[in-house]
């Protein structure tokens, strides 16, 4: 599980990855040519701003400490991650690979005026289609439209010679495809959402009919079925395409696995190169018992300095949470903070014990939960340009049960968006200089021990009772956000508690609750708002909890004004009058969202969902975005990648590896597009 910022307006906003030749050996004078290194002291974290995106650097605090074997291996991990990369595009949407191309080409032949108005938005929806690995939002879901004409679009084409499908060229204009990931209730779900996990013609009957007639081998460890694959119709019957090599995607998946290769033959320890030869075994068959097998291996490696996040994983994507988005993540070690954070990891069986859960929802023995504040070293696919800032794998239930997970918080992110960042909009929302000065003074801490508890307790807590079937057969379309709100709720629950303190996390519990709850009720009912255009119901699963966790919390707590409704001046603010009170009432909800977690109570979670984290309030939300007109930052926030350039030696050799950062946007998607197109247009 992956999780998102948390505040809109801390950090950027605040609150779970073959080459023809080697790339960074071959393109070395090249590489220097285009990109420079950020003086330290002065670095500069925003790169640009567009549309609603703004665009920042991230540092690699710590990259001159690690031993040239270390460094080697994140290297290796990064290549093999960003090889894939055209794996995400194509999964987001069948014509993505084409119409990228088609506009790139056009962006690097054009001749013409560049100076136009037509130029400037043709330039701008190309960055937008960058930014979402495709032609629909990342967030909203909803398909991009260009601000330029079918006429000087025809114009760019013919001055470049470029061509386009016919299919292709409707798309980008037209209202077929609208929706990339639609939620909406009483519809076909499969059939009304345009990611490419579903061939033409598959409705969600078939996929409940698909997998309803497999038989796992051990339902005690049910596999993950439809994780790796494409389900289409051929000739009128249902078949899976697997990601493999050999089969779909398999040009990229080779280049994967060739890097992967080389990172196995530097790994710090048995364990971590026994996992990922695990790996390379997955993508070469696709076998499901194999991507178990890893995962079990991978979570039990916590030795070593390197760690990484690699294949298909998140569900998000999927209407029916079946299948997984390719993503990567390299991570290094932070050293001090993991040190302090891992108190968290040591007292899980605890926090578990005293959750306001049942008892028979709660764990006897919570193993194996280890938690790490990390430093990202690169991103890719679903985790680039915008990334997660928490994630904790593996998501099989029986694995975390029975072996653990790995949590980890990704430090030098959080750190780039809080630094990237300004309080102009925080000052517009909070309802007083109170809530203002321990936003101020808190948020920061308040919003990283969110996303610890939300990573370490959170996912890894609650159990499913005896013969409940996975949570994404049972609660279907809401599986996602109700995870998501149930680890936000025990985070919750936690941060209001002195335990915090006794275990040396902070050094004033309640002042650090309050920020939190400030910031959770503020974002959950109102600022999250600005990420939507007026009239739109929320989609995106961590939006939509944050808006059921708020809004169900402020109507139980209606009839004593535990979080008041307040107007000042003709603008609206949320206060919280008792925040013991809202403790409680945030309890109460985790118990029964447990509750629905553990019984597969599919109607429960739909009423619950549907009745308070779709529909907005059309009053609130205008008075937001009228608010919000004020403040030139933008609502979403992503990042460029620190390219890591290996020196060689006479014999073709790394001798060492050079961090620099990409002086813009446009330079690092052009060249990773170059490098790391492995996929052809249609796959």
């Amino acid at each position: 599980m992956k999780l998102n910022k948390i505040l809109v307006f801390i950090a950027a906003g605040s609150f779970l990855v073959a080459c023809k030749k080697d790339p960074k050996v071959q393109d070395q004078t090249n590489q220097k040519e285009q990109i420079e290194k950020v003086t330290e002291g002065k670095f500069d974290y925003v790169v640009e701003q567009f549309a609603d995106l703004k665009i920042l650097r991230y540092q690699i605090p710590g990259w001159e400490t690690l031993s040239l074997k270390e460094q080697k291996l994140v290297y290796y991990l990064t290549q093999a991650g960003l090889s894939g990369r055209d794996i995400m595009w194509d999964q987001n949407y069948r014509h993505n690979l084409t119409i990228r191309k088609a506009l790139e080409k056009i962006y690097t032949s054009y001749e013409g005026d560049k100076d136009s108005k037509d130029w400037k938005a043709f330039e701008t929806y190309l960055k937008r289609v960058w930014f979402s690995n495709g032609i629909h939002h990342h967030y909203s879901n909803d398909k991009i439209k260009p601000e330029f004409s079918k006429d000087y679009f025809d114009s760019l084409l013919t001055a470049t010679n470029t061509k386009l499908s016919k299919e292709a060229y409707a798309v980008i204009f037209d209202n077929q495809d609208a929706k990339k990931v639609n939620q909406a209730k009483g519809i076909d779900n499969v059939a009304e959402s345009a990611v490419n996990f579903y061939g033409p013609g598959v409705t969600n009957a078939d996929v409940a009919s698909f997998y309803g007639e497999m038989k796992q081998p051990n339902p005690k460890k049910p596999l993950s079925f439809g994780l790796n694959s494409q389900l289409v119709k051929e000739n009128g019957e249902l078949k899976e395409r697997v990601y493999k090599s050999g089969g779909l995607y398999g040009a990229a998946i080779d280049e994967i696995i060739k890097w992967l290769e080389k990172a196995q033959g530097v790994a710090e320890n048995k364990a971590q190169g026994d996992a990922i030869g695990l790996l390379i075994q997955y993508y070469k068959t696709g076998d499901l018992q194999t991507w178990d097998d890893y995962n079990v291996a991978w979570t039990a490696a916590t030795e070593g300095n390197i760690d990484y996040i690699n294949s298909f994983i998140e569900v998000y994507n999927d209407p029916l949470g079946y299948r997984g988005s390719y993503e990567t993540i390299v991570q290094i070690k932070d050293f001090d903070m993991s040190k302090k954070m891992a108190v968290l990891s040591e007292n899980a069986q605890w926090f578990e014990d005293n959750s306001p859960l049942m008892n028979e929802h709660k764990k006897k023995n919570v193993v194996g939960v280890t938690y790490k504040v990390v430093t990202v070293a690169g991103e890719a696919g679903d985790a680039s340009p915008s990334t997660p800032i928490g994630v904790n794998l593996p998501n099989a239930n029986w694995i975390r049960a029975e072996v653990g997970s790995k949590s980890v918080s990704l430090g030098n992110i959080i750190g780039a968006y809080n630094n990237a960042g300004s309080s102009g909009r925080l000052k517009e929302f909070v309802h007083d200089d109170e809530e203002y000065q321990l936003e101020k003074e808190y948020g920061q801490l308040a919003d990283k021990l969110h996303t610890a508890l939300h990573e370490v307790v959170g996912h890894a807590s609650g159990q499913l009772n005896p013969g409940v079937g996975e949570t994404k057969e049972t609660l279907k379309n809401y599986a996602s956000t109700m995870e998501e709100g149930r680890a936000d709720l025990v985070g919750l629950y936690y941060l209001m508690d002195p335990k915090l303190q006794e275990l040396g996390l902070v050094e004033d519990w309640e002042k650090v609750g309050k920020a939190a709850y400030d910031g959770y009720i503020r974002n959950g009912l109102m600022t999250q708002l600005i990420r939507l255009n007026l009239g739109d119901d929320v989609e995106e699963a961590h939006m939509r909890n944050r808006q059921w966790v708020s809004a169900w919390a402020f109507e139980q707590g209606a009839k004593d004004n535990v979080i008041e409704k307040v107007t000042k001046e003709g603008k609206t603010y949320y206060n919280i009058n008792d925040y013991q009170k809202l403790r409680e009432i945030f309890g109460l909800l985790l118990r029964e969202t447990q509750r629905i977690k553990s019984e597969g109570d599919y109607k429960a979670a739909e009423e619950l969902v549907e009745g308070y984290g779709v529909k907005v309030d059309q009053a609130i939300h205008a008075e937001v975005l009228k608010r919000n007109e004020q403040f030139t930052s933008a609502p979403y926030s992503g990042f460029v990648n620190p390219v890591l350039v290996p020196k060689m030696d006479d014999n073709g050799g790394i001798m060492e590896i050079n961090v620099v950062q990409p002086k813009d946007f446009v330079t690092q998607m052009l060249e990773y597009s170059k490098t790391y197109g492995f996929l052809p247009e249609v796959n």
